[in-house]
Order: structure tokens, then sequence, then C-alpha cells
């Protein structure tokens, strides 16, 4: 009995695998051994996601379009470092190093959390305080704030605004924190677990949850990653308080969420561009 016991066991178990495989074909992504520098940069800032990455699959469901914007927008490429509690998120390895997060699991903690923020969201309140230090963070955490009425800390965050009430900063009605990095947010994150104020964040490869409650496996870093999360947050929040009757509904465009900062080294090469057409055009 027990040996047939453990075979159903391992059978099932089997099957399992087998079943998450399958499910995460559609998120197969076929990726080049050899990339330089600048290629790599591309990458993980996600300015020219689709460069080394190529689509093995079309996306052949209903949500096809959704899938298929996250891809292009790099929210599922990870750092080189993975971290104990990140390991859950991942899906693969690429052959040069960056970690693949599962963008399954990604779509269902961005459900998740705008089910959690719809809850605490009220226009003009500072029930929900957004913040990031991140410089490609502030642009989409504006927007979201100015789209749903939350308050935005974009600059330094003064230690004291959510445990000290004498002091001017003080945020009295503050109910949840959401913030870009665990590690650039770390100190709205350590005054948010004193204040026992439940905390949301982004969370990429080389995180920790410690201090998180509800944590979103994303590319933190990435323009158009960190804009797609803020801009979809929005939507489905809205969706849940029936501000809109569908997606399609929604009067704000991805764009309207990224920053506009361009990369220093996209700065550099555009300035090295310009000088050698000069040059050329002198000849």
């Amino acid at each position: 009995m027990a040996r047939k016991k453990k075979k159903t066991e391992v059978a099932v178990e089997k099957k399992k695998k087998e079943d998450k495989e399958d499910f995460n074909e559609d998120f197969e992504i076929d990726f080049e051994d050899d990339l330089d520098l600048e290629e790599e940069l591309n990458l993980l800032d996600t300015e020219d996601i689709e460069a080394g990455l190529e689509v093995k699959e079309q996306l052949i469901d209903k949500d096809e379009e959704r899938k298929q914007l996250y891809l292009s927008c790099g929210i599922h490429i990870g750092t080189k470092l993975l971290t104990g509690d990140a390991r859950r998120f991942i899906y693969r390895q690429t052959n040069y190093g960056l970690y693949v997060i599962d963008l399954t699991q990604t779509d269902d903690r961005l459900n998740i959390a705008a089910k959690f923020l719809s809850k605490y969201v009220e226009e003009g309140s500072d029930k929900v305080i957004v913040t990031s230090i991140r410089r490609y963070g502030k642009e989409p955490v504006k927007k979201f704030c100015e789209v749903l009425g939350c308050r935005a800390v974009t600059t330094r965050f003064i230690p004291g605004s959510l445990t000290n009430p004498i002091i001017d900063t003080y945020i009295k009605d503050a109910s949840v924190v959401v913030i870009v990095d665990p590690h650039a947010d770390k100190v709205v994150l350590r005054e948010a677990k004193l204040a026992r104020i439940p905390v949301v964040s982004l969370f990429d490869t080389d995180d920790t949850l410690k201090g998180i409650d509800l944590a979103i496996p994303a590319n933190n870093r990435g323009k158009k990653a960190l804009g797609l999360a803020f801009w979809f947050l929005a939507r489905q929040i809205m969706l849940e308080l029936g501000k809109i009757s569908s997606e399609e509904d929604f009067p704000y465009t991805l764009e309207e969420f990224t920053s506009k900062i361009i990369p220093v080294y996209r700065q550099e090469q555009q300035t090295q561009s310009r000088t050698q057409s000069r040059t050329q055009s002198r000849r």
C-alpha cells in the first residue's frame, strides 16, 4: 500500500509539473547567447526591449494583447542577482545571466493588488501613499496619483511622516503604502512597518520580502516596465471602483504613465551620432 501511494504521489507531482510547463509555453522566449554591454543595458532599461529577444510562438488566447504588451515592455526582465525570496517568482535564467520573471504571477498579483488598493482609494484623501525615489518611477507615480486622487511622494521622504504626529509632514490618514523599489524606498518601507501600515511593492529578482505585505514580481528599473505597471494598476482600480465599465473606457495611454527621461548612455549615443552627422556633412 505504501509503495502504491508513493507511486501515485509521484505521478501527481509529475502531472502538475507538466501542466505548469504547458501553461508557461505562452511566455517562452528565445534569448541570444552573446549580447554586448550596450544591448544588455537596453534590456534592463527596456528602451529597446526587442533587442536580443524573440517571441517563439504567437499567443492565441483572449489575453494575447496583454501578454504581448508585458513582453514588449520588459516587465519580466529581472537582474543577474537572485534572492531566496524572489526564487518563487522565477520562470528561467537566460544564457547570459539575467533571471526571467514568471509573467503569470506578475499578472495575477497586479490584479490582486488592484482589488486590494481599490478598497482604500478615495479621491483627495491620504489613505494611499505612493512613493518612488527611482527617477524612472517618479512620473508613473505622479500620473497614477493624479488619476486616482492618491498622495504621491517623489522627493525625499521625511523620517517620521508616518510615525510622528507632531511634525508638519505627518500623514494622518495613511492606510496603505505603495513603493517601487524596496532598496531605494527603504526609509518609507521601514516607517510603514513601524506604523503597521501594509506595504504593496514592485519586487525585482534582487529584492527581499522583509516589510512587504504584497509583492508584485516585476522589473522595477525599466522605464516602460514601470509605466506599464502603474498604468495597468490604475486601469484595474478604476474598473474595480466602477468608474469605467471596460478596459477600453480607460482614457489614459501607456505613454502618459511612462517616464520621458533619456538614459545617460543614450544621451551620449545621440551626441556622438549628431557629431558624426555634422562631420560627414562638412565633408
